[in-house]
């Protein structure tokens, strides 16, 4: 579900930056928590709670690059939602500015970032956090429609988006055209859709290897 306030997390070892980030945030009625240590916010799942993370390259301890490496590594692993990021750093390199982005961080700004250009990214994060959140849930809601399946409706399925005829897949699976038939009609009966290829566009964005993950 959408939060309807924006809730931004802020990771920063500087007390007063993060005092500052907060006030600045509550100017457009964004709510915010702040985390001292990458450790702090590791502590506290999930991060999915936030609709944007602005974090600070330089945390002592685990940095702020290697807190958005654990994030994405642990966030990958169990399919979860990963909000937007925005890094903060009074190092401007390039190399660390290069690192960040290929990585998918959403902006990098350089200490003491301007209050309007600050707003600005947290604002852009925040649409992008929208956009990929419902698309996000929209792919949980179908992982949760194919886990469902029976396990030879699955094969089915998988044999539907591949393209295959019904023939083709009676051959396949060695069972009827007749029992393939019935299998597709509850299979577009669950899904909504009325054709394969319909259901092929519906499941675009579903991998077959996750299908897997769903039984």
């Amino acid at each position: 579900m959408i939060p309807l306030t924006p809730h931004v997390a802020i990771i920063d070892d500087d007390p007063a930056v993060r005092r500052s980030l907060g006030m600045l945030l509550d100017t457009r009625g964004w709510t915010s928590q702040q985390f001292e240590r990458a450790g702090d916010f590791l502590d506290d799942p999930p991060p999915s709670r936030f609709n944007c993370l602005v974090i600070d390259v330089r945390i002592p301890g685990m940095s702020g690059l290697e807190l958005f490496e654990e994030l994405s590594r642990r966030t990958r692993s169990k399919q979860a939602y990963l909000p937007p990021v925005l890094f903060l750093s009074g190092h401007g390199d390039i190399p660390m500015v290069v690192q960040a982005l290929k990585q998918g961080a959403s902006d990098f700004l350089e200490k003491p970032a301007d209050p309007r250009t600050l707003l600005d990214a947290v604002g852009k994060a925040l649409a992008a956090d929208r956009r990929a959140r419902s698309d996000h849930e929209s792919r949980e809601s179908l992982l949760q429609e194919i886990a469902e399946l029976t396990p030879r409706e699955r094969e089915v399925l998988t044999e539907m988006v591949a393209g295959f005829l019904s023939k083709q897949i009676a051959d396949h699976l060695r069972i009827s055209t007749k029992t393939v038939e019935a299998h597709r009609l509850r299979i577009c009966h669950k899904f909504n859709v009325r054709t394969g290829m319909e259901l092929a566009a519906k499941l675009r964005e579903v991998p077959p290897s996750l299908w897997q993950m769903s039984e």
